[in-house]
């Protein structure tokens, strides 16, 4: 695939009407410990919105780019320090190529338009994702964002572009094998503590509350390993109509359940 084709004709400003704070919106107030630290967002339902108004799909992907920032700036009210976005997957490269010279110009602009907004609202942007492929032009702006946001402190905002779970896990399993073989590392010590230091970010935090939009109940192929004890939360509606209330809602149900990671204890009640 062209790695930088024409610019998109049919690509116009970006809204950015989007403020870290909204009058008479304000989190709920939850106990510290009670907050997912890590909050992952399948954003799903887009181009079903966009058909069922008559509208092509392009245009929910467009209204998305303003749900995807209220949810930021949602994340950053309540105190989650880190939140992950599947942008793109390595999976997304069998749509259309129409829709996928669409997806990666948009992205390309989202990223040049919204980086200073993310940088007054103190959010580092990290990239996690696959290279081959992704466009050059898509790469150098989401570089650019890096760099821009690299001092910000009060929340990762993993942009998982040409990502897959199960690529990530396959290319860690490659790169420990070429350890090993070249005698870097030894078979011994290969481990669950070894493994996620060869995963695309090895700093990202186990996620904590995984949300899905769009009335779907998977988790298609996103962060297999870094979700394996994640709490999962779907909503029916899809991602156009989530906002950062809705964001605030999942968090409650978070705080209400009973992680356990495999430990349990008798609960005997008397008869």
């Amino acid at each position: 695939m062209n790695d930088q084709p024409p610019a998109e004709p049919d690509l116009q400003p970006l809204d950015k009407g989007v403020s870290l704070h909204q009058a008479g919106l304000t989190p709920p107030d939850l106990p510290a410990q009670a907050i997912p630290a890590h909050v992952a967002c399948i954003m799903d339902g887009n181009g079903r919105w966009a058909n069922a108004r008559g509208l092509a799909r392009s245009e929910g992907h467009r209204a998305g780019e303003a749900t995807m920032m209220d949810v930021i700036a949602g994340a950053v009210e309540i105190g989650i320090k880190e939140l992950s976005v599947y942008a793109f997957s390595t999976e997304n490269w069998r749509r259309s190529p129409a829709e996928v010279r669409f997806l990666m110009g948009f992205t390309r602009q989202v990223l040049r338009a919204q980086t200073d907004d993310l940088l007054a609202w103190g959010v580092r942007v990290n990239w996690v994702g696959r290279e081959p492929r992704l466009w050059k032009s898509v790469l150098t702006e989401v570089r650019r964002s890096e760099r821009i946001t690299s001092e910000n402190t009060t929340l990762t905002l993993n942009m998982c572009l040409n990502y897959g779970g199960r690529a990530e896990i396959a290319d860690a399993a490659r790169a420990i094998a070429e350890d090993v073989a070249a005698g870097r590392l030894k078979a011994s010590a290969v481990g669950e503590r070894t493994f996620p230091r060869y995963l695309y970010s090895p700093v990202m935090r186990d996620v904590d509350l995984l949300i899905r939009t769009g009335g779907e109940q998977r988790t298609s192929n996103f962060l297999l390993w870094e979700a394996a004890y994640a709490e999962l939360y779907f909503s029916d509606l899809p991602w156009p109509e989530f906002d950062r209330t809705q964001l605030w809602r999942a968090c409650q149900a978070y705080a209400s359940r009973d992680r356990r990671y495999g430990n349990a204890v008798d609960q005997v009640t008397g008869t």
